[in-house]
């Protein structure tokens, strides 16, 4: 079977960062034969290793990272909210020096 360029590269993305064959199989809907024959093809120096530490931890990290900054982000938001909703006046009673 004949897969679309942007399948593969998708594929090869996933395997050359350390993420396991039975895994971008299932993701995407490959067979496994599939991927092993492109990672072996396209991706030589990955042919061996069946296990990436150093990407996967670095992943991981970035993952985690993202979490705490988009979590960072939401309370930045919300206090933003709250101080705009207590700085702003309420029904024109503003007092004038």
């Amino acid at each position: 079977m004949s897969y679309p360029p942007e399948v593969r590269r998708q594929a090869l993305d996933l395997l050359a960062v350390g993420e396991p064959v039975k895994k971008v199989a299932v993701d995407l809907g490959l067979s496994e034969r599939t991927l092993y024959q492109w990672r072996r093809r396209y991706l030589p120096q990955l042919r061996h290793q069946r296990y990436f530490p150093d990407a996967g931890t670095e992943l991981t990290a970035a993952r985690r990272r993202i979490s705490e900054l988009e979590t960072e982000v939401a309370v930045l938001r919300r206090a933003t909210e709250l101080l705009r909703d207590a700085m702003s006046p309420k029904d024109d009673s503003r007092q004038y020096a």
